[in-house]
């Protein structure tokens, strides 16, 4: 074993006793972004090029900071994106909701499709949908500024808009003709502020955590949002926690104008998101 990897080794021990939830990943990935190369090339380096700055990364993941602010990028699914103080980290969770949307769209008989997405924070999903939907038209929706700047960052040179307003009062120029409208919303009910991990609870916008007592306000407005800017057809994908799978679909009612509202797991099979379709006149 070289010297890296024995470090490696006591720095996994460290974050575990801190309560890192996942400290032999982040030991490795600081150890790689220090030292300059891959995971799986840590063996690769010499002794002699071993770099001390290693333990302040270490020192910082072990007060919880989290470690895409550390390393300033963040992964989601085929992206990799600028993120840091001021803006939501992207969560392994949503690349499910996306790869749903995306599934969804594909399926729509529309040769250039025209999406939404509504509190786009870092930009990952507008980007992702962008990219891996080559011939549609992206369309992302961001208020708070310290965001907005890290989502014009990882948008420059991409096809997606990006729109400084209110999630729920956007884009009226495009209501009746959106194909799909999808979001990450705020959704943490103001009652478990104490239960949220410290890397979201003191690093994240608390825009983009809470909203509400029961975490649903933002997601009520997005409804009707999303009511307007879709097409008779048109499909609404919205993020949600795991505890919320009961509730979320029973907003996107028949009576608001919505068909078959329902929920959809993540891949830990827990409830993650809602989706239905704006019904035909």
């Amino acid at each position: 074993m070289n010297l890296l990897l024995a470090e490696v080794a006591q720095a996994t021990q460290r974050l575990a006793d801190a309560g890192v939830p996942s400290p032999r990943f982040d030991a490795e990935e600081l150890a790689a972004w220090v030292h300059g190369v891959k995971r799986g090339e840590l063996h690769q380096v010499a002794d002699a090029d071993f770099d001390a700055r290693y333990w302040e990364a270490i020192a910082r993941r072990e007060a919880r900071e989290p470690l895409q602010h550390i390393t300033g990028r963040a992964f989601f699914r085929y992206l990799e994106l600028q993120v840091g103080p001021g803006v939501f980290v992207p969560r392994p969770e949503t690349e499910s909701v996306v790869g749903w949307a995306i599934d969804a769209v594909r399926a729509m008989d529309v040769v250039e499709p025209l999406i939404v997405d509504l509190c786009t924070g870092s930009g990952a999903i507008a980007l992702a949908l962008a990219q891996e939907v080559p011939r549609s038209r992206v369309h992302a929706v961001e208020l708070d500024e310290g965001a907005l700047a890290w989502a014009r960052k990882n948008i420059e040179g991409s096809r997606v808009q990006l729109h400084h307003q209110d999630a729920l009062q956007a884009l009226p120029e495009l209501d009746g003709q959106v194909d799909l409208v999808i979001s990450n919303p705020p959704y943490i009910p103001l009652t478990e502020w104490e239960y949220v991990a410290p890397e979201a609870r003191d690093h994240d916008p608390e825009l983009a955590l809470f909203s509400g007592e029961d975490g649903l306000d933002t997601i009520r407005g997005l409804e009707r949002t999303a009511h307007r800017l879709l097409r008779p057809g048109g499909v609404v994908v919205i993020e949600h926690a795991d505890t919320q799978g009961g509730q979320v679909p029973w907003i996107f009612t028949e009576e608001r104008g919505w068909a078959d509202a329902a929920d959809h797991p993540d891949l830990n099979n827990r409830p993650r998101f809602a989706t239905a379709r704006k019904a035909m006149p």
